[in-house]
């Protein structure tokens, strides 16, 4: 076995992507997106995303780029609802799980606990999360679709420990 100084399989460095190098500069907070019923709902699905915006307003908004074909994206539609949650340091292998670059035996969803809130499922012990009810959608903006949620429910709880992800890799928040 040989140990890399990288990844072994990551692209060479002249065959990346320009804007998607520019969009792991800026780096960003790490959130979960959840949505659907109690466990065993067919319709629950989640998704880490880091591509968001909050907009403030009357109403506040939240916006942000999903992969088109994640299960999320299909999901949120049916529901018209999602939880927007922060995740912290200790979420690394929940993300990666619910991110579909690590295992999760038996679903993501079993990595931890959950309660049913009206917008879908919050992963318990989360501090800072919002309901969001979905507004409108733009298909093909880049290669993902525009999600454009209203906000109908704020909590806002201590931000220790962040977990924010950039170029390629989860640092703390406030790491560079």
């Amino acid at each position: 076995m040989t140990i890399h100084s990288g990844h072994p399989f990551a692209e060479p460095e002249s065959r990346r992507d320009p804007l998607r190098r520019l969009r792991g500069r800026l780096g960003g907070a790490v959130s979960l997106w959840t949505t659907g019923g109690a466990e065993g709902d067919a319709g629950r699905a989640g998704l880490t995303v880091t591509s968001l915006m909050v907009a403030p307003g009357e109403p506040g908004r939240v916006l942000a780029l999903l992969d088109p074909d994640a299960e999320l994206a299909g999901s949120v539609l049916d529901t018209g609802t999602a939880v927007v949650q922060l995740l912290r340091w200790d979420h690394r292998d929940l993300a990666d799980a619910f991110a579909g670059v690590a295992p999760a035996p038996g679903g993501a969803f079993r990595m931890g606990r959950w309660q049913q809130t009206e917008w879908g499922p919050l992963l318990d012990g989360v501090t800072c999360w919002a309901g969001v009810r979905v507004a409108a959608t733009h298909e093909e903006v880049g290669w993902s679709t525009l999600l454009d949620c209203t906000v109908e429910h704020v909590v806002i709880g201590p931000d220790e420990e962040a977990l924010a992800h950039r170029r390629g890799r989860y640092v703390r928040a406030g790491e560079r």
